[in-house]
Parts: structure tokens; C-alpha cells; sequence
């Protein structure tokens, strides 16, 4: 007997498919990131080095063009904004201290990279916190719909009422186990997040101290 055949009614074979596909999407959002932050590492820890062995300022700057990864975009960014600064000294946008507008970039860069490494999480909230509701609603409404038949047949005995109830309870059953995947994999994919920002943080307060040594130039 196949999973919606379970049960007779199209309600329950409707949450059925609805939980089906919170798991497919939960799976495919997990192993999507587990990608990407496999491939962000590989570079990130490339770069760093390669950074941080850099004899020159000049070097370092080569190597943002050079390489990829978080890290790479953030430095990017920085040396980006100190030539504008060096060749657009009286715009608007470079009114100010050097310092404030290269802590203004970077504090904005990693600000939109920490939006790139929230994406997918909000899904995964939203399926982990909804999916086992939606088999609870599904396994009422089987419920209502054995007791329905039932009442139909005018028999009450245990075996007939534990074959429908137990089929309803399906429901249930299949959204804690859509449910759990999407939190263990939010507040996984959360935590890495977080330190990831950490690191990007400590990164940008380095790439400061580096700017004031050469004066803000490249």
C-alpha cells in the first residue's frame, strides 16, 4: 500500500505531498550550503594566506583580483574604496577622514555578504516550525475522517477504529520528520554563519590597521 493510499481522504493526501515537498526543499537548501560554505572555505583559506604572505601592499591588492572567496570581496572592497578616495578626494561620498570612509565600506560589505550567508535560513525556520502543524492538521482531519466512516458502518469495535486512526496518524509522524532535519540544519547552518561573520569582522578590523600603516594609499 503506497503513502496516500494510506487513506481515502484527498485532504490528508494533500498534507501528505505538502510535507513531501518541505522535505525535498529542506534536503536541497541543507546539501546547497553544505556546498557552498565547503567551496567559500577552500578559497577563504587560500586567500587569507596568500594575503598575510604578501610582501607588498601592492601584492595584496593584485591578489583580490586574483582569487575568490568572502574574504577576497571584503579586501576587495577596501582597496576599492581607498582609490576612489585617492582619485575622487572632493566627491560627496569621500567627504571625511579616510578611515571613516574605508570603515564605512567594509562595515557595509560584510553586511551584505552575512545577507548572502543568511539566505535559505528563513526557510528552514519557516519548515521546521510549521511542518509538524501541517501533519497535525493533516491526522485531525483523517481523524474526522475515519470516525465519519465509522459512524457509517455503526461498528465501534477496536478493530475497526485502530486501522483508520492509526492510517490519520501518519500525518503527524512524517511533519516531526520533515520538522527535524530543517532545525538541526538551521541552527547548523545559523552557528557557521555567525562565525563566519566573526571571522569577516576580525578580517576587516586587520585590513584597518594595514590601511593607516600605508597611509590610507595604495
Amino acid at each position: 500500500m503506497s503513502l496516500f493510499a494510506a487513506t481515502a481522504s484527498p485532504i490528508v493526501n494533500g498534507t501528505l505531498a505538502v510535507l513531501i515537498i518541505f522535505s525535498i526543499v529542506t534536503w536541497s537548501i541543507a546539501l546547497i550550503k553544505l556546498y557552498q560554505q565547503w567551496r567559500d572555505n577552500q578559497a577563504d583559506k587560500a586567500f587569507v594566506n596568500a594575503f598575510w604572505a604578501a610582501k607588498e601592499w601592492q601584492r595584496a591588492a593584485q591578489l583580490c583580483e586574483e582569487m575568490r572567496g568572502k574574504h577576497a570581496y571584503l579586501a576587495q572592497s577596501g582597496f576599492a574604496e581607498l582609490r576612489d578616495a585617492q582619485q575622487q578626494s572632493g566627491a560627496m561620498q569621500h567627504l571625511g577622514s579616510p578611515q571613516d570612509g574605508l570603515e564605512r565600506s567594509l562595515r557595509q560589505t560584510v553586511q551584505n555578504l552575512q545577507r548572502q550567508l543568511e539566505s535559505g535560513l528563513a526557510t528552514l525556520a519557516s519548515i521546521g516550525s510549521t511542518a509538524p502543524f501541517v501533519g497535525l492538521f493533516g491526522t485531525v482531519w483523517g481523524i474526522m475522517h475515519a470516525l465519519q466512516d465509522i459512524s457509517a458502518t455503526g461498528s465501534a469495535s477496536l478493530d475497526v477504529v485502530a486501522g483508520p486512526i492509526g492510517e490519520a496518524l501518519i500525518a503527524t509522524a512524517i511533519g516531526i520528520a520533515t520538522a527535524l532535519p530543517a532545525v538541526l540544519a538551521y541552527n547548523f547552518y545559523l552557528r557557521r554563519m555567525r562565525l563566519s561573520v566573526a571571522d569577516l569582522e576580525n578580517f576587516a578590523h586587520d585590513f584597518m590597521r594595514l590601511a593607516a600603516k600605508h597611509d590610507y594609499k595604495i
